[in-house]
């Protein structure tokens, strides 16, 4: 027994241990990330992700797709029935979502768009970033094309997200939730560089039951 209580402590000590130095691994943040960041709000079944509105400049060079705890289902029923729902946060490091941590945030929630006339619907409403779907750093981008790339994330089963790859300017900024029933191209060809939405639609059609999260080329021409 005495023995198995030493071996126990010993992986106890072993596993802090190690969390502590993968902590300590990780390189300070820069504070020039901390700073308003934007962003949407969707809704898929009863799950709520948070995508965030990049720019190709600091400290808005980044993609990211989070899952967000549900406040409640008031809050929910806001994203599911709504056409669009953003917000604006209190300043915070970017960084620290980067990094995959789970944090709280405060943020003002408006139906609209926060900067082009939204209706202000919370005020300083805690939000907690629950989990880190995706993270992608605008850095070396690649140039324009009609060739669109895409990252996938996988959620459950079948259910995918599909992210657009932002590049160089101009670009845009797309997601597309898929259940799929078949395969689906990560790559393909648009009749411009700056697709329709509509196109895009198109593009994935053959892929399974499809659901548009957001499309929009703004910060990013």
């Amino acid at each position: 027994m005495r023995l198995l209580f030493i071996l126990l402590l010993t992986c106890t000590s072993y596993i802090v241990t190690a969390e502590e130095a993968a902590k300590a691994e990780l390189p300070p943040l820069n504070p020039a990330y901390k700073a308003e960041h934007g962003m949407v709000l969707v809704s898929q079944g009863s799950r709520i992700f948070a995508i965030n509105l990049p720019h190709l400049t600091p400290p808005h060079d980044v993609q990211l797709v989070y899952l967000l705890e549900i406040p409640d289902v008031a809050f929910l029923n806001l994203i599911r029935d709504a056409e669009l729902i953003t917000i604006k946060p209190q300043a915070f490091n970017i960084q620290r979502l980067l990094r995959g941590e789970e944090i709280m945030i405060t943020a003002d929630v408006y139906q609209g768009h926060y900067q082009y006339e939204g209706n202000l619907v919370y005020e300083k409403k805690q939000l907690l970033m629950k989990k880190r779907l995706y993270s992608r750093e605008l850095k070396g981008l690649t140039a324009p094309s009609q060739w669109q790339e895409y990252d996938m994330i996988t959620l459950k089963d079948n259910e995918r997200i599909y992210v657009h790859k932002i590049t160089q300017a101009p670009s845009f900024n797309h997601l597309m939730f898929v259940d799929l029933t078949s395969a689906c191209l990560q790559k393909f060809r648009t009749s411009k560089t700056i697709p329709s939405p509509e196109e895009l639609v198109y593009k994935f059609v053959n892929c399974g039951m499809l659901k548009p999260l957001y499309y929009d080329t703004d910060n990013l021409q």
